[in-house]
């Protein structure tokens, strides 16, 4: 059985003494890939800043890689990509070299220069996202799907065994995201890295996910996407707090 790489138990955190999540246990296993879904304002976001370190739980305790938050150190092992396609400013100036070579800030340091290990390991990351031919191109020059695979090169460059996706592929066009899918789809089967994928996209997930968690201040269901498919309008109204419909692509 794979062992939990992430473990929240009894969870709580509120903003102004409003709940913003209620007595989460939760695990990711390693290898898996988990779908975070729920309505908005159900917590998604704030569970994410939590497993960062950017927030703190007001009670409960989380275990990353089997140490308490608290004491962990080694960041490098998780990868965040957020909502970039939709807000990125195209006027920005730097290479695709150079914005995957941020993701080696922490361990080359400010103002180091890269040795040709570390050029071989950005040039690795690109390739990974099917991106090498872009290398020294502009950011600014690429669609948001091409963006979004960049964003997550800066992530892998530095050899995540954890990869957390918020919203990633918000303003990126059906296409793009398909071939999106199919690239964590290839991370998550062949370069073994567990990920954690916020979205509002059900029936994508039930198709791509091993597990799908449902979140909307509590956790309302964590199982896997055949599962989930099979609840009926009235849970998944119930879990959301109004009407839902399920609709899982199968092309």
């Amino acid at each position: 059985m794979s062992k939990p790489i992430v473990s929240m138990k009894q969870v709580n955190y509120a903003y102004e003494n409003k709940h913003a999540l209620k007595n989460i246990n939760f695990e990711i296993k390693q290898g898996s890939f988990i779908g975070l879904v729920g309505p908005n304002g159900g917590g998604k976001t704030t569970l994410v800043k939590l497993l960062l370190g950017i927030l703190k739980p007001h009670q409960g305790s989380i275990d990353l890689f089997g140490t308490p938050i608290h004491k962990f150190k080694d960041w490098n092992k998780i990868g965040f990509v957020s909502q970039k396609a939709n807000s990125f400013n195209r006027g920005f100036p730097a290479t695709v070299h150079e914005v995957v070579s941020m993701g080696l800030t922490a361990k080359v340091g400010y103002f180091k220069f890269f040795t040709k290990e570390h050029k071989q390991k950005i040039a690795d990351a690109v390739e990974h996202v099917g991106m090498s031919e872009y290398l020294h191109e502009n950011i600014g020059d690429l669609s948001g799907g091409q963006q979004q695979r960049i964003f997550i090169a800066r992530s892998l460059v530095s050899d995540p065994e954890l990869l957390i996706l918020d919203e990633p592929t918000v303003g990126v066009d059906a296409e793009n995201v398909q071939k999106f899918y199919e690239l964590l789809h290839h991370l998550n089967k062949h370069k073994n890295i567990t990920l954690l994928l916020v979205t509002h996209d059900i029936g994508t997930m039930t198709r791509n996910a091993t597990d799908i968690v449902c979140l909307n201040k509590t956790l309302h269901f964590h199982g896997n996407p055949l599962e989930f498919s099979n609840l009926s309008e009235n849970d998944l109204s119930e879990f959301y707090g109004h009407p839902l419909n399920l609709v899982t692509h199968n092309h």
